[in-house]
């Protein structure tokens, strides 16, 4: 006899007559709700035109709470608010960053030529 035939053979019958049973648990499945806390702290800290930013961040604060207290609804009322306000922060502090440049270069361009001409007008 091969020792493992051996084992089988001395292990025999299992111990315990009772009936296997299974316990089946439903979770619900709760439906995920963005609260955009990232994207709102980022247009705080960096895109903040007009206080957007931090009101976009304290939305997305109330829809966190409200999700955490089981309020769905409520936290999809807020999270809308709060990606509404995200993205007029984020074109605004677009446009701000691009106008400001475009505005740079026009005021460096003609401090320049001022300066050319006023060289010029003094004999350099």
């Amino acid at each position: 006899m091969i020792k493992e035939e051996h084992e089988v053979a001395m292990l025999g019958a299992p111990q315990s007559q009772a009936p296997v049973t299974t316990t089946v648990i439903s979770i619900p499945s709760e439906t995920s709700v963005p609260d955009h806390i990232v994207w709102s702290l980022f247009n705080t800290i960096f895109m903040n035109s007009c206080c957007l930013g931090f009101v976009a961040f304290a939305y997305s604060v109330k829809s966190r709470d409200r999700k955490m207290v089981g309020d769905i609804t409520g936290a999809q009322s807020y999270a809308s608010t709060a990606k509404c306000l995200n993205i007029w922060a984020l074109v605004l502090g677009i446009f701000l960053t691009i106008g400001s440049i475009v505005l740079l270069v026009f005021v460096y361009r003609g401090a320049y030529q001022m300066s050319l001409e006023m060289m010029k007008n003094r004999g350099y």
